[in-house]
């Protein structure tokens, strides 16, 4: 099967055609479908990930179950399945007491070396996934049945970036009707924080970018403000937005610190910030010590938004069947796998909302 591996970081992807991974007692063999090209992923093949390579990549996808392990019991031959980024055991500590999201099979579905690459080396995936490939073999835990009429392009955005951005604001924020909000970046995960904010019944969404294409579509989706940081302080622009206060709910999407200190300036006083975007390995965020203790400003940091795959994924279906978010708008380029290094250039150049692999 043909899948997409980075060898070197700041080198393209390479297409190999590899062998099918072996299949083991709790694995899943999928038929992919569709993938969302992350920012993630970028990360990865510009070395700003402390994932080592060569590595699969792609890790925000849905497909077809072919074949399943002998101890599988979650899904079966013909369920449609979305992936997730992270693993949901169901029966682990963290997994029992709200916060699958930090599923304690993390470390051994993200480390398994599922390829055998020309020469014989071997290579993880992404995440445990590798999306970017005709098929993947996964744990059962990274995958969830789904029962739904979406467009595979559409369905495959819930694994990662849909999630993340809409879980950051209804699960690890809680944004509450009526509020304001800033949210910082608005590629796929700020889109999805958009979107989240208006689903929640915020009064103000405030969209950042310098990108006029994002700011348009993050108006198209419910901001009722639009940003642009090279026309002046955001900081000071978002303050006249919200009577001086500065937002009640602020959202870093992008992952560079200094963003995540311009959202914490950007909050009120006793505000919510709210911390979303994959950083580069090694990097550290420094913030004023005194107002940080003395503004009262709450920080969080999401991983996948909170999530709870089990029970958050087909709620999300739900507000996506409903029309209340829509994922459509968000799918701004479609390309087949063989294209997959024009699509990691579209996601460089920041081109578009979501790239998605069909």
């Amino acid at each position: 099967m043909k899948v997409a591996i980075a060898y070197e970081a700041g080198e393209p992807p390479v297409l190999e055609e590899l062998p099918v991974p072996a299949v083991g007692p709790r694995d899943v063999l999928v038929r992919i479908a569709a993938s969302g090209i992350c920012h993630t992923d970028l990360n990865v093949l510009e070395g700003l990930s402390a994932l080592p390579l060569p590595i699969a990549l792609g890790h925000e996808g849905c497909g077809t179950v072919e074949e399943v392990g002998a101890e599988v019991r979650r899904v079966k031959p013909g369920d449609r399945v979305l992936a997730s980024v992270a693993p949901a055991c169901g029966t682990c500590w963290n997994c029992v007491n709200g916060i699958s999201n930090q599923c304690e099979l993390n470390p051994l579905v993200k480390a398994a070396e599922r390829f055998t690459l020309p020469g014989g080396g071997r290579a993880a995936a992404v995440c445990g996934c590798g999306t970017f490939a005709e098929a993947m073999v996964v744990h059962e835990a990274s995958v969830v049945p789904v029962r739904t009429d979406l467009a595979d392009e559409e369905l495959a955005l819930l694994g990662c970036g849909v999630t993340t951005g809409l879980g950051a604001v209804l699960n690890t924020a809680a944004v509450t009707p009526g509020a304001s909000v800033a949210v910082i970046g608005c590629g796929g995960v700020g889109q999805s924080v958009v979107q989240g904010a208006r689903i929640a019944g915020a009064a103000v969404i405030i969209a950042v970018d310098p990108v006029p294409g994002r700011r348009a579509a993050a108006l198209a989706a419910g901001a009722t403000h639009a940003v642009d940081p090279g026309a002046g302080d955001p900081v000071v622009q978002v303050r006249e937005l919200t009577s001086g206060r500065g937002a009640d709910y602020t959202f870093e999407a992008v992952g560079r610190t200094e963003l995540m200190v311009q959202a914490f300036a950007m909050a009120r006083g006793h505000g919510t910030v709210t911390l979303v975007g994959m950083p580069p390995v090694g990097s550290a965020l420094t913030l004023p010590a005194v107002q940080a203790v003395f503004s009262g400003k709450r920080l969080a940091g999401s991983v996948l938004g909170g999530a709870q795959i089990l029970r958050d994924f087909p709620r999300f279906i739900a507000l996506a069947e409903s029309g209340r978010l829509d994922l459509g708008s968000m799918v701004s380029t479609r390309i087949g796998l063989a294209d997959i290094a024009h699509g990691i250039e579209l996601v460089a150049r920041a081109e578009g909302v979501r790239t998605v692999i069909v």
